[in-house]
């Protein structure tokens, strides 16, 4: 999480060197040189210390777009405009996957631990990670209920600081949804075969159950369909 945080921080950099700027000079021109030059600053530093620069990439790629719409529209809100559809973006494809029952948190949390969608075949991790990625989805809100407001005012330089905390935001909301995850989910353990899990959900069929002694030794797996 700290690696994650300290990335995000470099990677507004750009943004806060555009707010800087304009907010003494109150010039686009001179604000978009110094955003291109912090972007391509920390292509620059993460290339020299040997670390994945495409993230630094995409934040430089995404200052380029938000330049030129700021330098064609003639308005230094439109800078932020990217930033502001990528939230709102975040916020519908968050909102759709929650009411599919495919959270974002746990797709993510399979992808690293390399688990695939082995959780869903838990109802506990399942509520545990809708409830957690609730909190993530309600910092997301959060944030565009600040940008629309200040984007359609004009207010540059207070949505530029707001764009640069927005990363700090994200983040820590993704904390504290992974600990509202850990505070769900308690001391339970499953596996893919769990007994408790499949009894749980009865949704899942097909699934063998352990059978035996109630001590579990000497268990041998069944086809669910045996259970009667």
């Amino acid at each position: 999480m700290r690696h994650r945080l300290r990335n995000a921080v470099i990677n507004v950099v750009p943004v806060f060197g555009f707010t800087l700027s304009f907010a003494l000079t109150h010039r686009i021109a001179v604000a978009l040189a110094l955003a291109l030059a912090a972007g391509a600053a920390v292509c620059v530093y993460r290339a020299v210390r040997r670390e994945p620069v495409w993230g630094a990439l995409g934040a430089l790629g995404l200052v380029c777009v938000a330049s030129a719409l700021a330098a064609g529209t003639g308005q230094a809100a439109s800078f932020f405009l990217p930033s502001l559809l990528l939230h709102a973006v975040m916020a519908v494809v968050s909102a759709v996957m929650l009411l599919l029952g495919w959270p974002p948190m746990g797709v993510v949390v399979g992808l690293i631990t390399k688990e695939g969608t082995g959780w869903r075949r838990c109802r506990v991790r399942r509520r545990a990670f809708t409830r957690g990625n609730l909190v993530v989805f309600a910092g997301n809100l959060k944030m565009l209920a600040l940008q629309i407001p200040l984007f359609l005012s004009g207010r540059t330089v207070v949505l530029g600081v707001v764009d640069v905390l927005g990363p700090v935001v994200i983040a820590l909301s993704a904390l504290l949804g992974w600990r509202v995850y850990r505070r769900v989910l308690g001391g339970h353990r499953c596996g893919s075969h769990d007994r408790m899990t499949v009894a749980a959900d009865p949704t899942i069929q097909g699934e063998p159950l352990p059978v035996g002694d109630p001590q579990g030794r000497g268990a041998r797996y069944t086809d669910a369909s045996t259970r009667a």
